[in-house]
């Protein structure tokens, strides 16, 4: 992995690195855990906004690992990672939406019990993700895309908790599938979010290189006159 961590701005790993790898490590195991958690809970349940909230976990998962892969690479391939991330998330949104047109067609109300206990273990899960990610909402679009995606979430479960209360209180679907949405909505809008500091930062690092192209030829042509 050091082989291709010195292309563009890279540096030995320090201890916010070291600390922010520790916590992915969690992060992963839990957002693993909690999505296999809430698949079959949201499937027994008949709930849109549990299994959207599934697909997150799994999502989430896979994007701890991809941050874990490139922390060690420099900023060129965390801003890659960044951008499939940030893709991901956008896709995200849109199956959620489609899955909650579906189900708006179908008019089925899921079960607000389960909906309420999965609901409250994933967000004691989140907020706690997010607490530990907390430090890392200001850095590069890699680390930021990773704080997103654990706010997202935390907000997500307190919206399910709504939702589990509506449906217990209408006897109806629409709770479930106006979260549903909403979840939607978010995953779609911090993937803006992710994939324009992405591109910004991709941009800056190619200016920064066509720079130091320049300055070298520059050099070069002093040496050959000299």
């Amino acid at each position: 992995m050091s082989g291709s961590c010195c292309e563009n701005s890279c540096s030995a790993p320090g201890p916010e690195d070291s600390r922010f790898r520790k916590i992915l490590w969690v992060a992963l195991v839990l957002n693993g855990a909690m999505f296999f958690v809430e698949i079959v809970g949201g499937a027994r349940a008949g709930s849109v906004s549990l299994l959207a909230d599934a697909v997150d976990f799994l999502g989430d998962a896979a994007n701890y690992a991809i941050s874990l892969l490139v922390l060690s690479m420099g900023l060129l391939w965390r801003a890659r990672a960044a951008l499939v991330k940030g893709a991901t998330m956008a896709v995200y949104g849109i199956a959620i939406l489609g899955v909650a047109g579906w189900n708006a067609i179908q008019g089925q109300p899921p079960e607000p019990m389960t909906m309420g206990i999965i609901g409250t273990l994933a967000l004691m899960v989140n907020v706690l993700v997010a607490l530990l990610l907390y430090a890392f909402r200001s850095g590069d679009a890699n680390m930021r895309s990773v704080w997103l995606c654990s706010r997202n979430d935390a907000i997500g479960n307190l919206a399910v908790l709504a939702a589990a209360l509506g449906v217990l209180g209408t006897g109806s679907a629409w709770p479930d599938l106006l979260v549903a949405a909403l979840m939607a909505s978010l995953g779609l809008t911090s993937a803006v979010t992710v994939l324009r500091q992405a591109r910004q930062e991709l941009r800056q690092l190619d200016l920064n290189d066509r720079a130091a192209e320049r300055a070298h030829h520059g050099s070069e042509s002093r040496e050959a006159r000299g």
